[in-house]
């Protein structure tokens, strides 16, 4: 199995994921989120989709044997093995204006949503169609009474990882996450490894 790829801490990246092929997303050191978006890889006005999915899945709480839809309710992505079971779709991506709101003592950093908006720009995808991510790791629990969101370290120990299964050729963006409440106050890198769909059927 070939070695995964590194995604530096507060950093994102792009890359093409082939229909059928696997995706796996690695929390190698704990604690630590990566943010998830996908794109049509033929038509990028169609992109992943918090809403379409939380209608198909019918609860926020995404784990494996989940599909992930875009917004023209076609699936995109399925996960296929999850060691951890807690992820977040409610919130966006974190930005300097989330900095700006959430830790005014702490230097401004363009944040996940940045970080996505650099590495997606060559594939023509701009600020404004990024939508919201799915947050791979994030644990943010929600108050049955009242619906106040929470966001606490995540749950994940090193080498935990999140697997999906590849519905059409997609563009996906990938981050290691740059806030501080969402990871637990440090920042740690993501790796993320691709296993194509001739390996997958193999094995």
């Amino acid at each position: 199995m070939t070695e995964p790829t590194r995604i530096p801490e507060r950093s994102g990246t792009a890359f093409l994921l082939p229909a059928g092929a696997l995706l796996e997303v690695i929390d190698p050191k704990g604690v630590q989120v990566a943010d998830l978006l996908a794109f049509n890889a033929d038509d990028v006005g169609e992109a992943i989709s918090s809403g379409r999915t939380f209608d198909y899945a019918e609860t926020i709480y995404l784990t494996t044997g989940h599909l992930l839809y875009s917004n023209r309710s076609r699936p995109m992505l399925e996960i296929v093995a999850d060691d951890v079971g807690r992820h977040d779709f409610l919130l966006t991506p974190c930005s300097a204006d989330t900095f700006r709101h959430f830790y005014p003592d702490q230097p401004v950093h363009r944040g996940c949503f940045g970080n996505l908006a650099a590495a997606l720009a060559p594939h023509g995808i701009t600020e404004d169609m990024i939508p919201s991510a799915f947050n791979c790791f994030m644990n943010v629990p929600v108050d049955g009474e009242t619906g106040k969101l929470r966001v606490l370290p995540p749950i994940s120990k090193a080498g935990d990882k999140i697997v999906f299964r590849a519905a059409m050729d997609l563009i996906i963006g990938l981050t290691a996450c740059s806030a501080f409440d969402s990871n637990g106050g440090s920042f740690k890198p993501i790796d993320y490894r691709i296993v194509s769909s001739e390996n997958v059927e193999s094995n």
